[in-house]
């Protein structure tokens, strides 16, 4: 076995726990020095949600605090920076907040979990009380937010007042770390408290970004760009850090090189094009990166399970409102046709808006192009001009996303029409071939279709399959089963009608060239080896109908077996 590995750190965001309990970094301490070379006053990284934003604020925090130990940066990048650490290192008061838990379903309790955000940060530094460099009177401002009944005024200027009371403590400027600044408002915006939230969060960044005296520098993070004028009014100091930038573009995500160190290091190289297929293919700036989340958590299932399958780890840990809604209104015709363009691997150019606010995210098509882009399931393979970027689907996670999406939204769409749906299982059941054909075909035409460029070796049936099953799964008298282990992909399908009287077999077939005639055939040849019918007999069942369906992009041919 050699010796222990170093576990890795899924979930963790805390930098000094990492380095101490001995997991798995991957440097991105440059982040440091490029900070302070190139800093603004203000900076702000936008970035998807599970690209380390997290991690690399706490890395910040540890390394600029007076209060920490900066010993866990040996052996690190910026340590090799000596004139660079000997005078930053350490050196100054800072103070870190993260809004995250701003998250509720009033406005009311979200305040109150403000107000508990901002009375944490604030015992972090009781010992201001114990302060001679601070009046009475400053330690009586100070006491208000330890207050439980903290009022709004109180709450917005917290981080101002709290920046005053360390410098004259210090005898030194403070830097100003706020983590995840956006999430208030886009749980605000759902919620449907939107108004009032922007007002408490744009008073709380004015004060202590732009009157605030007692500022070194200050990083904010997030994952959209909120337009300056409804958040950041007049802050002439900010420098925004996005997506599409060149410069930071490595240190939110996995480059290509420390993917591969990281396989090697825990003897899994052999996945190396698994990992780069469904994780890789991200754009930031001018480098191409993994998202860091997925590629540790699928790290973490291989080093013990070498057979383990990649998984959809995105999925479950942001909502995917974006992609839903945007299929939804993927009635228009051009907009389907751009979704399937993407589907099968392809680019698309759209002009993406970098500064939006929440509420005109969903007001068009064209915004929701850039939400898609900025929340990281579409990312850039290239610009054309100043506004206009080549979009693509990022990997197969985010692509498993899409297909999800609208297969849920198929089957949505298929309950809410009855009387075709009750036209296509009585045709079905009479054995009226055509009209199984036509009606087949008529939600083929309007549904997405899901080319499978994208995965050479996936079966194209699969698509098909689950339209099939997805009508089929409608009628709810009905037992539907799908022999899905075949090894060969998806196919069969099996029907009982109500008090089994009639049992229904499917065989779905991709005519690859074209030839519909030809693979309903093979369709019914395969029901007829595998015998089934003998099977069913014996049970006692009457009527058996065989069904060959051959399909071929938009098209499809039923073909009812002569029994």
């Amino acid at each position: 076995m050699g010796e222990e590995k170093k576990r890795l750190p899924v979930g963790l965001e805390n930098f000094e726990q990492i380095i101490n309990d001995n997991y798995y970094y991957v440097d991105k301490t440059g982040l440091i020095s490029e900070l302070i070379r190139n800093g603004g006053m203000v900076n702000l990284f936008t970035r998807p949600r599970r690209f380390g934003k997290t991690l690399n604020m706490s890395m910040l925090e540890h390394f600029f605090s007076i209060e920490r130990d900066q010993s866990i940066y040996d052996g690190l990048e910026i340590s090799k920076d000596t004139k660079l650490c000997e005078e930053y290192m350490g050196k100054y008061p800072v103070i870190s907040i993260s809004l995250k838990g701003i998250n509720a379903a009033t406005y009311e309790d979200a305040f109150d979990f403000a107000v508990r955000i901002m009375k944490k940060v604030a015992r972090n530094v009781q010992f201001l009380l114990g302060s001679d460099a601070l009046s009475d009177y400053d330690k009586l401002e100070y006491k208000e937010l330890l207050n439980n009944n903290m009022s709004e005024a109180a709450f917005c200027g917290g981080l101002k007042i709290l920046s005053e009371l360390l410098e004259k403590h210090y005898g030194t400027k403070v830097v100003l770390l706020i983590d995840e600044y956006d999430v208030p408002l886009a749980k605000a915006f759902e919620n449907g408290y939107y108004d009032q939230m922007i007002f408490l969060i744009r008073s709380l960044l004015e004060q202590a970004l732009k009157t605030n005296d007692s500022l070194k520098f200050a990083v904010m993070t997030g994952c959209m760009r909120i337009s300056k004028e409804s958040i950041f009014t007049g802050l002439n100091n900010l420098k925004v850090l996005s997506i599409t930038d060149e410069r930071y573009d490595e240190y939110f995500g996995f480059t290509d090189t420390e993917v591969r160190e990281m396989l090697k290091y825990y003897e899994i190289e052999d996945h190396y094009e698994e990992v780069k297929n469904w994780y890789d293919g991200y754009q930031f700036g001018g480098v191409e990166v993994y998202c860091p989340w997925d590629v540790l958590n699928y790290c973490d299932k291989l080093k013990d399970h070498a057979d383990s399958f990649p998984e959809n780890y995105w999925i479950n840990t942001s909502s995917n409102d974006a992609v839903k809604k945007f299929i939804q209104m993927s009635g228009n015709f051009k907009t389907k046709r751009e979704i399937e363009t993407l589907l099968a691997g392809e680019e698309i150019i759209k002009e993406i808006h970098q500064e939006l606010v929440y509420p005109e995210m969903y007001q068009s098509v064209e915004n929701v192009w850039s939400l898609l882009f900025m929340t990281g399931y579409l990312t850039q393979r290239g610009r054309v001009d100043a506004k206009r970027y080549k979009l693509a689907i990022p990997n197969l996670e985010i692509r498993d996303i899409f297909e999800t999406q609208i297969m849920e939204y198929f089957k949505e769409s298929v309950a809410k029409d009855g009387d075709t749906l009750s036209r296509f299982c009585d045709a079905l059941k009479n054995g009226e071939e055509t009209k199984v054909g036509e009606i087949f075909e008529s939600y083929l035409k309007k549904t997405i279709s899901i080319r499978d460029t994208f995965v050479k070796k996936a079966s194209k049936e699969n698509f098909y399959h689950g339209i099939l099953l997805g009508i089929l799964g409608v009628k709810e008298e009905w037992y539907v089963s799908s022999n899905q282990e075949s090894g060969e992909g998806y196919s069969d399908i099996l029907v009982e009608t109500e008090n089994s009287e009639t049992v229904i077999l499917i065989e779905v077939k991709y005519a690859n060239d074209g030839n519909l005639d030809q693979a309903c055939e093979r369709a019914l040849q395969q029901i007829e080896e595998k015998k089934y019918d003998e099977e069913l007999r014996e049970n006692g069942v009457d009527k058996i109908l065989k069904y060959g369906i051959a399909c071929y992009m938009k098209r499809c041919k039923v073909k009812l077996a002569d029994s």
